[in-house]
């Protein structure tokens, strides 16, 4: 059966906590192209999906973060968009079995189109085929996530709706007096707007700099509209250690305040940058 809203309504859904942490403690090195591993690797990205289900999450995302052929021609992968995408899908698909749904993840471009980098056609083309890719591999939904540049964010929504998936739509905030706002200066409440008219079935946040702040975007959210509330916070702000980020927020903290997002109106909840297993373990004991 396809998922749908209506799934999400009236009810909370854990989500997975962060992947590109995860696949590095597994031997992924510093700024090489996660996606590969789709094909090189299948087994750990499996391992890393199934820590997930395992830990309780009712939704798991696809190793697909950076898989449209924006970011992959970086890697100068870029002609194997289609395959990595749908083995990202084909991989959560199999670690979720039937205990949890599969959103493929569809990252940002990196390029700017107040810039010129691109246009906003190009990026619809671009998105369209991942998302083509990520619905052959057997993704139950989609998620449009860490945007900042709401064109380039309804443009990728657009995209994914075409599959005739779910779309779940995220923009990441950090910024603003009261730091409720992208790093473009675009709100929660504006952000609703152009991903309704956009078409998006679920909308949110994610990435930013943690739980608490999430919290008030959550509220804004739920002020301008009745669609069900997405959020994946990071587990605070990190420190620098030895020449690394290290996120010292521990998973019972995290989950506790997870009490709050949801009080504040968030219905599907999961954990983005600092989170792991041990996070969503912690959430999934929870009462919210």
């Amino acid at each position: 059966m396809a998922t749908r809203v209506e799934d999400y309504a009236g009810r909370i859904t854990i989500s997975d906590g962060a992947w590109g942490t995860e696949l590095d403690k597994l031997g992924c090195p510093p700024g090489f192209c996660r996606e590969t591993w789709n094909v090189e690797k299948p087994e750990l990205v499996e391992r890393v999906a199934a820590a997930y289900v395992a830990a309780g999450a009712q939704i798991i995302l696809t190793n697909t973060f950076g898989g449209s052929r924006f970011v992959l021609r970086r890697h100068e992968c870029a002609d194997r968009t289609g395959a990595l995408n749908q083995a990202g899908a084909e991989i959560s698909k199999r670690a979720a079995g039937s205990k949890a749904k599969v959103f493929g993840s569809v990252g940002p471009s990196s390029l700017m189109i107040m810039t010129g980098e691109v246009t906003e056609d190009e990026l619809y083309a671009g998105f369209k085929e991942q998302a083509e890719a990520l619905a052959e591999g057997g993704a139950d939904a989609l998620v449009v996530e860490t945007m900042s540049e709401l064109v380039e964010a309804t443009a990728a929504v657009r995209a994914a709706k075409t599959t005739g998936l779910m779309v779940v739509a995220c923009m990441t905030y950090d910024s603003g007096p009261d730091q409720t706002c992208t790093m473009m200066g675009v709100t929660p409440e504006q952000a609703a707007t152009a991903y309704t008219d956009a078409g998006a079935d679920v909308l949110g946040c994610n990435c930013g700099i943690g739980i608490d702040n999430y919290i008030k975007v959550a509220a804004k959210y739920r002020a301008v509209t009745d669609k069900p509330i997405w959020v994946k916070a990071n587990a605070g702000m990190p420190e620098m250690k030895d020449g690394q980020a290290v996120y010292t927020m521990e998973p019972d903290e995290f989950a506790t305040k997870v009490k709050d997002l949801v009080a504040a109106g968030a219905g599907i909840v999961g954990g983005c940058c600092g989170t792991s297993p041990e996070f969503i373990a912690a959430m999934s004991k929870m009462s919210y």
